[in-house]
């Protein structure tokens, strides 16, 4: 049994694990412990509000005491937030305080577009242009270009939790164009994982989306992969090899 522990901020999506966890139909337990949403708003001052080490740390222990092996911050715009170092920091911090590797969806974006081999991405997302563009910013530190990217401008999380495959789908289409190898839904309070292969079916490319990101992600920390197709090209691909 391998068990991976999220901390997830408020209550939007978090319904997205049990499913996925049923999906990956394996020897694997995901564990969730939710931490304070913040304020719930899109906007460049508020994701950092969510992701303050000391209190990553304090609900993070809750997992190291069910027996979770590798822990990931399960809000994309609050490791994003920080920036390139500042989310480095973060999550070298949250591993020095729970004992135990630690990551965050944003780098999860970042080492999942490595894996399935692409370079170009769109991005749609749901929060206002500046934030888009931070989000924008990071991939770009990490050598991912950006073809594309489209704000879909909502309020909140609550608004976003809301959503279902018709707008997941438009989201994604106002999104993607022709030069982008891959779509990237980075939002971990959208519901995605019911849909990600029909995105992918209605796209014809890999659609990353932050919840299955984030799992794939607490994978890659323990060394663990599954073969899972309801989950998209992420989980059925073959590694990338560099060379």
């Amino acid at each position: 049994m391998t068990a991976l522990g999220f901390l997830y901020p408020g209550h939007s999506a978090e319904d997205d694990y049990p499913r996925i966890e049923q999906l990956l139909g394996s020897d694997i337990r995901l564990d969730l412990v939710h931490t304070g949403a913040g304020e719930d708003t899109y906007r460049p001052g508020a994701p950092r509000g969510t992701g303050a080490v000391e209190e990553l740390a304090r609900s993070g222990e809750g997992l190291r005491l069910s027996g979770a092996e590798a822990v990931v911050w399960a809000s994309t715009s609050g490791g994003f937030g920080y920036g390139w170092e500042g989310a480095h920091q973060q999550v070298r911090a949250l591993a020095r305080a729970v004992g135990m590797p630690a990551s965050s969806t944003s780098f999860g974006f970042v080492h999942a577009v490595g894996e399935i081999g692409v370079r170009r991405v769109a991005v749609g997302a749901t929060y206002p242009d500046d934030v888009t563009a931070l989000f924008a910013d990071f991939l770009g530190a990490a050598g991912i270009e950006v073809v594309a990217a489209h704000s879909a401008r909502l309020a909140s999380a609550r608004r976003a939790a809301e959503w279902g495959e018709p707008e997941l789908l438009a989201l994604a289409r106002a999104a993607d164009t022709p030069a982008a190898e891959a779509v990237l839904l980075p939002d971990t309070a959208l519901h995605t994982a019911s849909h990600v292969g029909a995105l992918e079916e209605q796209l014809g490319k890999p659609v990353l989306t932050a919840n299955q990101v984030s799992v794939w992600e607490g994978l890659r920390l323990t060394d663990r992969r599954v073969n899972a197709p309801g989950l998209g090209a992420l989980f059925t691909r073959e590694p990338v090899v560099q060379v």
